[in-house]
């Protein structure tokens, strides 16, 4: 069993099948947000489901198919995204699991520390599995997706691939690398936006107003990091360019360094990880 996507065409174009987000929680509705954006599939073709449909009244009022039946979202979809938090997800794949064609359907899980076979395990073990890892950025199609399976065809590595391409990057990763890419990317769009937050306040304090140096900050550090995306060069290469002997950058690069900037960052990332790592398994 295996999708395939047209590079030619839209996956609209190429074929009129549904996509089942289950747990359109603030992620699900964020890739089918970007899904509809970047018209590789239209509302009509989104099928988002939730324990309570007061919270998709927008969305059906946008055109998406909702409902609270998980089992027959399922069996309307060619591919099945799972969305829900790690410790609802027993009791859902229970839900779904008569309802999966292993050779008619695909898998996706953007669920945190929760393995393709463990998922298997519940479903089908002839089931098709690709783990995705996108961030909250997909939602404008900046997402940093990561991607990986154990057993999933490579053609349908590639259709998640080219899904995920659509709203944002991807990168295809060893699977036992998943619970760091979600702290890496994932976790990563707070710590960045705490970041920022943080420069506007030191704007603040050096007396900016707060609408204007939230606007400077924000503007900055996106220009950093387009100077990395566009030279396709290491930070310490373009801070390099900013930093001039007795001057005022690397005084205050020391300073940070000094209260501990780098490494508190490292840090945390080192324990989102870890954390990441334990979710679904302290939930059983």
């Amino acid at each position: 069993m295996s999708h395939s996507l047209n590079d030619n065409t839209t996956s609209l174009e190429m074929k009129n099948e549904n996509i089942a987000i289950l747990g359109s929680g603030n992620m699900g509705l964020a890739f089918a947000d970007g899904l509809v954006k970047s018209n590789t599939y239209k509302s009509s073709q989104i099928i988002l489901t939730r324990r309570s449909l007061n919270n998709l009244s927008k969305q059906a009022e946008e055109g998406y198919q909702t409902t609270t039946n998980n089992f027959e979202a399922v069996q309307k979809a060619s591919i099945v995204v799972l969305a829900v938090l790690p410790q609802q997800l027993n009791t859902l794949l229970s839900e779904i699991q008569s309802a999966i064609n292993p050779d008619k359907q695909l898998v996706i899980s953007v669920i945190t520390g929760v393995t393709c076979k463990d998922i298997k395990a519940k479903l089908s073990e002839d089931v098709e599995v690709v783990r995705a890892m996108p961030n909250t950025a997909i939602s404008i199609g900046q997402s940093m997706t990561c991607i990986t399976t154990d057993t999933a065809s490579k053609e349908n590595l590639n259709l998640t691939e080219k899904l995920f391409e659509t709203v944002g990057s991807v990168v295809q990763i060893h699977e036992d690398l998943m619970s760091s890419a979600t702290a890496l990317c994932a976790c990563g769009i707070a710590f960045f936006l705490r970041a920022i937050r943080a420069a506007s306040q030191g704007g603040v304090e050096i007396g900016f107003h707060a609408e204007d140096a939230l606007k400077m900050a924000v503007q900055t550090a996106k220009g950093a990091a387009d100077l990395l995306l566009i030279h396709g060069s290491h930070p310490e290469h373009e801070i390099d360019k900013v930093t001039s002997p007795k001057g005022c950058t690397i005084a205050g690069l020391n300073e940070m360094e000094h209260q501990g900037f780098s490494s508190s960052l490292i840090k945390g990332i080192k324990l989102s990880a870890l954390q990441a790592g334990g979710l679904y398994k302290d939930s059983k």
